[in-house]
């Protein structure tokens, strides 16, 4: 039972840091310890590692769809615009 209820905390741990560590984010790195203990639980939870494997096809499928359907630039400039002239009225 314990072990049961270790290993689930374990992958609960797990399953907050993993975005994290994939994405290797500068401003929310793990640090050298979170990084080993994440490698050895993936390299032991059948279920993490599937997880992980989710986030990784996500990922590559979000990449493709993104070179296909990439905004066209004239779309692009009038969003800039219309964001620019918002930040620079004065709301009061």
């Amino acid at each position: 039972m314990i072990t049961m209820m270790r290993g689930m905390l374990t992958c609960r741990w797990a399953a907050r840091r993993i975005q994290r560590y994939l994405d290797a984010d500068p401003a929310a790195l793990l640090d050298p310890a979170e990084v080993a203990r994440l490698r050895a639980h993936l390299a032991a939870c059948a279920r993490c590692g599937r997880r992980v494997e989710e986030y990784a096809r996500l990922s590559r499928a979000l990449a493709a769809w993104s070179r296909v359907h990439a905004p066209q630039p004239q779309v692009l400039a009038r969003v800039h615009q219309a964001a620019e002239r918002i930040m620079t009225e004065d709301p009061g």
